[in-house]
């Protein structure tokens, strides 16, 4: 789907925010041969750089050093049913929020790959308190060492950030209201608490 105005998410610190706190995301490069996509765990280095990591044999290695990509990061979303509106002449659509990442990548040595494994290991263990965190040190000696032959890191200097956050902005308040309680009542209750957060 195109986005419409209505939908065109700009808080950048938001979309920023709403990739971290989603943390998964879907990497496409085009090569000479095809496009590659791959389904990664992702972690902000700082403010313009995303970082990931993946098995070194994965065909989409040899193609990301130095070239333009693109991450797509995909949250909460549903199908929309035009009874919930309370509104004559509707028709189906998709509520849905997401973001789209662009900008070149850069392969990460060793350190940086480590540094950036271990921020995402303990953003993600953070989340499970009152659990203790784990960290590598539980391992075997030397198992991480050897995990880490395998690996290989990249950063995207990120240049390009767009958000579509389409919640029926463009729908009455009431409507809007209806299809949250509707959602809530099918198990969609993240996407209608959105919704209620787009409510003037």
């Amino acid at each position: 789907m195109t986005p419409g105005a209505p939908y065109r998410w700009t808080d950048e610190a938001a979309i920023r925010d709403f990739v971290a706190q989603t943390g998964f995301g879907l990497l496409c490069v085009a090569a000479p041969d095809r496009m590659h996509v791959v389904h990664l765990p992702l972690i902000w280095l700082d403010e313009r750089r995303i970082g990931l990591h993946l098995h070194r044999a994965n065909p989409i290695v040899p193609h990301l050093d130095g070239q333009d990509a693109l991450i797509v990061v995909t949250g909460d979303q549903a199908y929309i049913s035009p009874d919930w509106y309370g509104l004559p002449d509707k028709v189906p659509t998709w509520n849905y929020v997401a973001a789209e990442l662009r900008g070149p990548m850069v392969r990460l040595d060793k350190a940086e790959t480590i540094a950036q494994i271990d921020a995402l290991s303990h953003e993600q263990e953070r989340r499970l308190a009152p659990k203790p965190l784990w960290t590598r040190d539980k391992m075997s000696d030397g198992l991480f060492d050897k995990i880490m032959t395998g690996l290989v890191g990249f950063a995207m200097q990120v240049e390009a950030i767009h958000g579509t956050a389409k919640l029926g902005q463009d729908k009455p308040e009431a409507a809007r209201i209806g299809v949250a309680d509707a959602l809530d009542a099918v198990g969609g209750g993240a996407l209608a608490a959105r919704m209620r957060g787009t409510l003037a």
